[in-house]
């Protein structure tokens, strides 16, 4: 049976005691303000184990979001949500209304979503590329744009 590289978002950061206490039913490695948790969990399907890891986890822990850390083969990742009873009766209202299964439904959203802001931030940029291009030549910010990809990056401050 395949493992699966999960990772949990929860809906806060954990304190030093429920980290430990959801270690000892399954190993968990978190990173350094505890507000992601990555673990490798056994099933047959990415689905599966993110369902088997919310069944061991969720009265223990605070969790938002269980996500397939990797993409599939389509370049997809899978959520894994529990939705309040009012949220999922809403959404599932929302769904049937335009004929669609509340996965559907949610998944088509999250893509407009997700389209939306990446032609958001497209925008955002094209515009700043441009007002700095209005004050340099192409040459110049190119070499800038080189010099900082290539710059160390600095540490964040505490």
């Amino acid at each position: 049976m395949p493992h699966h590289a999960l990772e949990i978002t929860p809906t806060r950061p954990l304190t030093a005691a429920e980290l430990r206490d959801a270690a000892r039913v399954l190993p968990l490695a978190a990173n350094h303000d505890s507000t992601r948790l990555m673990v490798l969990t056994r099933a047959k399907t990415p689905g599966r184990a993110a369902h088997r890891l919310r069944q061991l986890l969720d009265t223990q822990l605070p969790i938002d979001v269980i996500t397939t850390h990797y993409p599939d083969t389509g370049g997809q990742v899978l959520l894994n949500v529990a939705l309040p009873p009012a949220t999922r009766t809403l959404l599932k209202a929302a769904a049937d209304r335009v004929g669609q299964s509340l996965e559907e439904f949610v998944q088509l959203a999250l893509r407009r979503a997700l389209a939306e802001y990446a032609d958001r931030e497209s925008d955002r940029l094209d515009r700043a590329v441009r007002d700095l291009l209005a004050q340099t030549t192409p040459a110049y910010l190119i070499s800038a744009v080189g010099h900082a990809l290539t710059r160390r990056p600095e540490r964040p401050t505490p």
